[in-house]
């Protein structure tokens, strides 16, 4: 291992050999050099091998719609790596919480009150309620939605929907 990492750093500019390689491997994208981290065809290579090499890219590539997206269709929570301007994409952010609910967390704060988002999200994981803004949180079809994922995202409910009875009966 030590070997293969010392020699991909040897070879870091070398864009043909770094192609070959995020081409076998995605993540090895890290020991490429910072001008070949920008370069929209090795981080394309990287990224189609595997979604998870977003996480190397430059910040120029990490604001690409088109990289960050075909990251996101083989590692949804990638998401975290997009640029905030991404973050703020409905989307993407559609695309990533409908397989990973947690993405939500990473959202921008105008996709955090985003009805349709928060609906997807909680879909897929209950619990991430607790992220969604404060009017969301209000909101008694998105509570029902969470709670039948997870009983347990009745905590993260308005104190005025913790009142409300049907609601209390689905969490129990």
């Amino acid at each position: 291992m030590e070997e293969e990492i010392e020699e991909l750093q040897n070879h870091s500019e070398d864009k043909a050999y770094i192609l070959e390689k995020v081409a076998e491997q995605g993540k090895r994208l890290e020991f490429a050099s910072p001008a070949l981290q920008d370069d929209e065809e090795v981080v394309r290579t990287a990224i189609t091998q595997d979604g998870e090499a977003l996480e190397f890219a430059s910040d120029r590539l990490k604001d690409n719609k088109e990289l960050v997206a075909k990251a996101i269709e083989s590692a949804p929570w990638t998401a975290f790596y997009a640029s905030e301007r991404l973050k703020d994409d409905k989307e993407l952010i559609l695309a990533s919480v409908e397989k990973y609910g947690q993405t939500l967390y990473y959202a921008s704060e105008a996709l955090r009150d985003d009805e349709e988002v928060v609906k997807v999200a909680v879909r897929n994981k209950g619990l991430i309620l607790k992220y969604a803004s404060l009017r969301l949180r209000n909101n008694k079809e998105i509570a029902k939605i969470a709670i039948t994922q997870d009983k347990r995202a009745y905590h993260f409910l308005s104190q005025e929907l913790k009142a409300d009875e049907e609601l209390k009966e689905l969490a129990q």
